[in-house]
């Protein structure tokens, strides 16, 4: 029997933006009848939407109706039928409850193994993004293995696995592709450095860094790709909804539009249009366990419908961050500024904050180059932002200390009992 897995679009099965509406169309009606029988959208005074016209109308769904629906209130299929359960991050304090059937699971594969470098059979991958509750671990191990890779489960937020060990596996196991945020593929080649290796010479192998889960300006992603002489491929998801978008050969992001619909939302005026400035709204087309209808990301983004030169008819995004009102800045702004300094500067890492008016921006910088390095960030910032800046130049180790990028901590096993002279403050720890 052929698998729902092969019976889903493939890029180039459509010939244009009204082929592509009319897949679309073609999986919604599937997508409002899972919805009918979830109690959220149930039990809501609108009702479940009948037609494309209708969910156009509909009320958003936002974060707040999903923790307020925890654990089980937007699940549409018997539990029997649910294959893994997960949780958000809960930055926010508060957890949404994520669920997919195995069905389901079909689809979050086949979007995420849609990298253009592709992954072989012949590739080992590290996987460097949390397992636990969240989706992404998860979901670039079951890619790989799909494809027959051989996967190294590195994990992230652990003390298993240290920026040292990491830096070892990459070098010792020939790892060809890594997942991770941006930030660690930077935190990874400052630990080499201080180990004795060279990142972009010691580590023959790796030939693609995936990336996602942070806005990645287009100067980090080069500082990157030249640290690691190797690319740096994007993905754009949430635990939510899996991937929702990737990237072509020519380095642009495109939503997976035959997999979802996809909306703009003006957060000054609650509008939506299909492309433009704005949060994201989502609705995706394949899910079993837990349909969501127009979910309202809440990162800011730039969709355009413009044509790409890889020839994918699907729409390209910019991924900016979280929208905040009134703030006139994001992180990719000011990322983009920061790693616009010239390489040999050495600035890898930063953070900054708005006090009032003036924007307080901290770099490591390697000595030699503070002043020229202030000055031009300072000036880059008035002129492209009109804001006031101070830059405090800090020595190399002061954001992230060296003693951190080469710890290699013990991890034990609980214990209860030891020998005389033995530390047992240790007992019932990991560590």
């Amino acid at each position: 029997m052929t698998s729902a897995l092969n019976r889903r679009p493939r890029i180039g099965d459509w010939p244009d933006y009204a082929g592509l509406e009319r897949l679309q169309d073609a999986r919604l009606g599937r997508t409002l009848a899972a919805a009918g029988r979830s109690p959220f959208y149930r039990n809501r005074a609108d009702g479940v939407p009948a037609s494309r016209a209708e969910l156009a109308d509909y009320p958003l769904t936002g974060k707040q109706d999903l923790r307020d629906a925890y654990p089980f209130g937007l699940l549409a299929v018997d539990r029997t039928e649910v294959a893994t359960y997960h949780e958000s991050s809960g930055s926010s304090g508060s957890p949404t409850a994520s669920y997919y059937t195995a069905e389901d699971w079909l689809d979050l594969i086949d979007r995420y193994a849609r990298k253009h470098v592709g992954i072989r059979a012949d590739d080992t991958f590290l996987v460097r993004t949390p397992y636990a509750l969240m989706i992404t671990g998860h979901l670039a191990h079951a890619a790989a293995r799909s494809r027959g890779a051989t996967v190294v489960p590195a994990d992230n937020r652990s003390l298993v696995t240290p920026y040292a060990k990491v830096v070892r596996l990459l070098h010792d196991l020939d790892v060809s592709l890594t997942w991770s945020l941006p930030t660690d593929a930077l935190l990874w080649a400052a630990s080499a450095a201080h180990l004795g290796l060279r990142p972009a010479h010691d580590f023959p192998a790796l030939r693609a860094l995936f990336v996602g889960g942070e806005p990645l300006s287009p100067a980090r992603r080069a500082r990157i790709a030249e640290l690691w002489a190797a690319p740096v491929v994007e993905e754009y998801g949430a635990t939510e909804t899996g991937s929702l978008a990737g990237e072509c050969p020519h380095g642009r992001l495109h939503l997976w539009a035959d997999r979802a619909i996809f909306e703009v939302r003006d957060p000054l005026t609650g509008r939506t249009t299909p492309a433009g400035h704005g949060q994201l709204v989502v609705t995706p087309l394949y899910r079993e366990a837990m349909p969501l209808l127009r979910y309202l990301i809440e990162d800011e983004v730039d969709v355009s419908y413009e044509s790409c030169p890889c020839g994918w008819v699907l729409p390209t995004v910019r991924v900016l961050g979280r929208y905040r009102p009134g703030a006139g800045l994001t992180q990719a702004d000011v990322e983009e500024l920061v790693f616009g300094l010239p390489a040999e500067y050495g600035v890898l890492f930063w953070r900054a904050r708005t006090e009032g008016a003036r924007l307080r921006v901290q770099i490591e910088v390697a000595e030699g180059h503070r002043e020229p390095a202030v000055r031009r960030l300072r000036d880059g910032i008035g002129a492209v932002h009109g804001l006031t800046a101070e830059i405090d130049a800090l020595p190399p180790g002061a954001l992230v200390p060296a003693a951190l990028l080469t710890a290699s901590p013990d991890v034990l096993k609980p214990r209860g009992l030891f020998d005389d002279g033995e530390d047992w403050t240790r007992a019932l720890r990991y560590y």
